[in-house]
């Protein structure tokens, strides 16, 4: 059985460069994150697991650990492209159960709008679980309403990072995640 995280923390970064994969490093650099060993794991947030700032966050790891994230990218060479990258995060009242986070990366959207859609994705999935009545079928706005009042989500948010292409047609990269570690203490 594996380490269940005990905290975690979002960030974002954006990277510009003349090859794609070393614009993703720059978005990673951006976004601190670039120094680990990132394994992507679905969506799921941990049972008793606190939401703390990146700052914080940072403390606990080390470079060359390898580091548990919900990570989403995207990249363009396209002059004047607009791209995305967010996860959502929707975390259940009750501490005790988990809570989901989504990835969602697109073109042509800006943060306000890829963040509410990740933040979306990741309150549908928990609203399922929980038994929150929705309409999957009205706009998001009215589902915000609903996730704001429910007594069984506590909270929603995101992290999103979007950027223009280079006008030069540099590979533009966009990077958002949830970064996992363990704090002290335990749970």
């Amino acid at each position: 059985m594996g380490p269940r995280p005990t905290g975690c923390f979002l960030t974002k970064g954006v990277g510009k460069h003349r090859e794609k994969l070393n614009s993703f490093e720059l978005a990673l650099r951006d976004a601190r994150i670039a120094e680990f060993n990132l394994v992507r794991v679905s969506s799921i947030f941990p049972p008793f697991c606190k939401l703390i700032s990146a700052q914080e966050g940072l403390k606990y790891l080390s470079p060359g650990q390898v580091v548990f994230t919900v990570t989403s990218d995207n990249s363009t060479n396209e002059p004047h492209r607009l791209i995305a990258a967010s996860v959502g995060l929707a975390i259940p009242a009750n501490n005790s159960q988990y809570g989901y986070l989504s990835e969602h990366h697109s073109f042509g959207e800006t943060d306000q709008k890829a963040g509410d859609y990740a933040e979306d994705l990741a309150a549908m999935m928990l609203a399922t679980i929980l038994g929150v009545d929705f309409d999957p079928n009205v706009g998001y706005d009215a589902r915000k309403d609903i996730w704001r009042l429910s007594d069984k989500i506590v909270s929603t948010r995101n992290i999103t990072q979007s950027a223009i292409g280079d006008r030069d047609g540099l590979w533009t990269s966009v990077v958002a995640a949830a970064v996992f570690v363990e704090l002290p203490g335990g749970r």
